[in-house]
């Protein structure tokens, strides 16, 4: 028995029809940064609160944004978590590359009962307003 015939795709495997998309910010893992960005600037919105700090000269890369994403126990079991943790993903997917600085790097702190559950549109519009209050000092 033969297998069937696969699509035709383009040269990197995908549709050639879209590029896949990039992001423009890193991960923050280690923990030590965390601790960092905790100890700088925060700015509190009513589904999450923002630290930034502005990364030192020769640290890592300057033209890089990293982002962290942080939601303790206090917001429910692992479920919870994980769906608070996804929507912060995807408002710093879709806010960081516009309003972020190259050579920041910014933890997104996860709220109980309000993460998972509060308007997705107002937490992007928080976010960009948190991010400019950040960056002009207030």
């Amino acid at each position: 028995m033969t297998p069937p015939e696969a699509p035709v795709q383009g040269q990197d495997g995908r549709g050639a029809e879209k590029p896949p998309a990039v992001s423009v910010c890193l991960t923050l893992t280690k923990r030590a940064d965390f601790l960092r960005a905790a100890q700088a600037r925060r700015q509190g919105t009513p589904g999450f609160l923002l630290q930034a700090r502005e990364r030192r000269a020769g640290e890592t890369d300057p033209q890089v944004i990293r982002v962290g994403y942080t939601c303790s126990k206090k917001l429910g079991n692992a479920v919870a978590r994980n769906r608070a943790k996804r929507r912060l993903r995807a408002i710093a997917r879709a806010v960081l590359p516009g309003h972020g600085r190259p050579g920041w790097d910014y933890v997104l702190v996860g709220r109980p009962q309000a993460t998972a559950t509060h308007d997705f549109a107002a937490m992007t519009a928080d976010l960009a307003r948190a991010l400019a209050r950040v960056h002009t000092g207030k």
